[in-house]
């Protein structure tokens, strides 16, 4: 009885949890809408809907000439703006000509049919499409702009507030001898116990009598300020005696250390082994507070490996594909839909972690979503935001060739011309959105 309670209220912590993880999701999604709403309002763009959600509306107000309201279906937001597809340049103004009867070109008409039947009499200024170049862009901008601020401050109270779990110049253990990197472990994992002849060869800081607690204070006459600064001057000073400074129990104690050599996986390429300074010891992990800068070189980190993701994307899909439907293991590195996402945040809180571990891992999984989410939308490909941003920057550039050669304003850039490539993208995104959903579902991410 007590094993299917503890088991009931486990799943019933991994439900709570997944609802927690995707409430915060549905408001960094409000958040990303509300954005571009911001800015729309700014630039006087009517816009009839802001909505946070797919499907049926479970409920809505009107506010102005806005509703707002929240849907049945977690996946996403939209806001309405009039006139996001603009007319053709040569039809009278509120009315399209007969055009060509190409199948694209009759879909391109219908789309532009649609935008046009939202545009009143007092709307011509209020539209989109004619706004300035710059204003379209910051309107469009604002929307992934919001997700990457969250992800900063997201980062921010990781980084800067609750610190992250770094090696520190501290002593947590004094190894009792000397033995090769790839020899260190056994088969299984564990690490292997000192021989009788290894035992006879003391490490340089159990002969040292460094012990468990000592603080790092100096190395060679270098103040040492963190652990990757302490490794790297035991690195470099192989077969040579170091004085060092620790304190220990509020004393400083000089010693000095005859640093051996050992052959140890190198720090840029840890498939290879090198032959480096050793003395001994295993640094202390403890949570260490970051400051702006840290937080700056998480995003450029950030950067970098999204941009890899996207590259690999394709690839990246296929194994989702395999995972959901032969059963292969999932990739940890790989995509993951809302659903997966926020199964992981249920699973985070059920965890046996410590409470603050699971604070950690919880802000954590919500930077790096809504950091991918900022990034994601900025491709330049419609129907996402970074398409019209690619639009607006096109319009901004014809525009100011234009004006240095003195020839006639080009006007507006027809982003409807790019229906078709629209549409396909927006399948292809449905179809991926649908797929993630199923193996979230079948076949999901896990923390362990």
């Amino acid at each position: 009885m007590g094993a299917e309670w503890g088991s009931w209220m486990e799943t019933l912590i991994v439900l709570g949890g997944a609802l927690l993880f995707l409430v915060l999701l549905m408001a960094s999604i409000a958040f990303h809408e509300l954005g571009h709403l911001s800015f729309a309002k700014l630039f006087k763009v009517r816009t009839p809907q802001y909505m946070v959600g797919f499907g049926p509306t479970i409920k809505s107000w009107r506010r102005g000439e806005t509703e707002y309201g929240i849907k049945w279906i977690p996946l996403g937001g939209y806001i309405r703006m009039i006139g996001m597809l603009p007319p053709r340049k040569d039809d009278p103004e509120g009315m399209l000509r007969n055009a060509s009867t190409g199948r694209f070109q009759m879909l391109i008409d219908s789309a532009r049919e649609g935008a046009l039947e939202e545009v009143g009499p007092g709307d011509r200024d209020r539209v989109f499409y004619s706004k300035k170049w710059w204003q379209k862009l910051l309107i469009m901008f604002a929307g992934p702009a919001a997700n990457l601020l969250l992800a900063v401050v997201f980062f921010a109270i990781l980084i800067m507030g609750f610190g992250t779990m770094q090696a520190t110049p501290v002593i947590s253990s004094v190894a009792k001898c000397t033995i090769p990197a790839a020899e260190a472990y056994l088969p299984d994992g564990t690490p292997r116990e000192c021989t009788e002849e290894e035992a006879a060869r003391s490490t340089p800081a159990a002969l040292a009598g460094l012990k468990p607690g000592d603080r790092f204070i100096s190395f060679g006459g270098h103040r040492i300020e963190d652990y990757p600064q302490l490794q790297e001057l035991i690195r470099d000073s192989a077969n040579t005696t170091v004085p060092v400074v620790v304190e220990r129990d509020g004393q400083r104690v000089t010693t000095g250390l005859d640093v051996t050599a050992n052959r140890l996986p190198d720090l840029d390429d840890p498939e290879r082994t090198v032959t480096v300074g050793f003395i001994g010891i295993t640094p202390l992990t403890d949570r260490v507070q970051g400051g702006p800068g840290d937080v700056l070189s998480q995003m450029g980190d950030m950067t970098a490996r999204t941009l890899e993701a996207f590259v690999n994307l394709p690839q990246k899909m296929v194994g989702v594909w395999h995972a959901a439907f032969s059963g292969d293991e999932r990739d940890p590195e790989g995509p993951i839909g809302v659903v997966g996402a926020s199964r992981l945040g249920g699973e985070i809180l059920a965890s046996e972690n410590p409470g603050l571990e699971k604070i950690t891992w919880f802000v954590g999984l919500l930077a790096s979503l809504n950091f991918a989410v900022g990034m994601f939308n900025l491709i330049p490909l419609l129907p996402l935001d970074g398409g019209h941003i690619a639009g607006a920057l096109w319009e901004g550039v014809k525009r100011g060739g234009a004006r240095l050669l003195r020839r006639p304003d080009p006007g507006y850039v027809d982003v409807a011309k790019l229906l078709p490539l629209t549409y396909a993208m927006s399948l292809v995104l449905l179809v991926m959105g649908a797929l993630l959903v199923y193996a979230d579902l079948i076949n999901p991410v896990r923390l362990m």
